[in-house]
């Protein structure tokens, strides 16, 4: 099955959160995706542009509609420091009126497999249809300090201290805290102690929570 088919996504907006895996989901649903319909991947915080898609920096919308009748699946943002790109110039429910997916990364985690959330993240564009939290399962087991993108957040939020490990229940307070996102993937579920950490902290929360391995194509339903 499709990561898309699993996911459930549907036309309109699609918001990832979380930690690592998010740009790989990105483009691993815009691949889906542009099977069947036009495909727009963009970003609401800073991502890195692609080299395998065109990438349009505030172009118009008789230029994306152009655009999108020669390629399926293209990249909008404007330029940002460190050679980034940032949120298109054109709102993205503008955008959802010309394509039939819109795939944003709607938050950063510096790389790292967990991030807890400040007031003002993730940034979740207005009209979103469908958010999926990302969690990488590589920080199960490491300090929180570590693994953890706002980590002071995450002990806030939690209860664990800094040098204590990452577990499937702090992450479950986590995001039932948080209550950002409508599904869950737990990414980097590799191992069959990947895996049964994922199915552990499936069970702790009350959304559709799926994992697997972004990077090598493999993922399953957990509940």
């Amino acid at each position: 099955m499709q990561l898309s088919q699993l996911l459930g996504v549907q036309p309109g907006i699609t918001a990832l959160t979380g930690g690592g895996g998010k740009t790989t989901a990105l483009y691993t649903l815009a691949r889906e995706l542009a099977e069947e319909g036009s495909v727009i991947c963009a970003t609401t915080t800073r991502i890195f542009p692609p080299d395998h898609l065109p990438v349009l920096q505030r172009a118009d919308l008789q230029e994306l509609s152009e655009a999108l009748e020669r390629r399926r699946c293209l990249c909008v943002g404007v330029p940002a420091p460190e050679g980034k790109l940032a949120q298109p110039a054109l709102p993205l429910q503008t955008l959802a009126g010309l394509a039939r997916y819109v795939l944003v990364e709607a938050d950063g985690s510096r790389g790292l497999p967990v991030k807890a959330h400040l007031d003002h993240e993730p940034v979740i564009p207005l009209g979103t249809d469908l958010t999926v939290g990302i969690v990488g399962a590589s920080g199960f087991g490491r300090p929180v300090r570590e693994a953890v993108h706002r980590w002071e957040r995450f002990c806030a939020l939690t209860g664990a201290a800094a040098e204590e490990p990452v577990t499937e229940e702090s992450v479950a307070r986590l995001l039932e805290a948080e209550g950002l996102a409508d599904k869950i993937f737990i990414n980097q579920a590799e191992s069959a102690r990947a895996m049964t950490a994922a199915r552990h902290l499936a069970e702790r929360l009350n959304c559709p929570v799926f994992a697997g391995s972004l990077q090598g194509g493999i993922w399953t339903c957990l509940s």
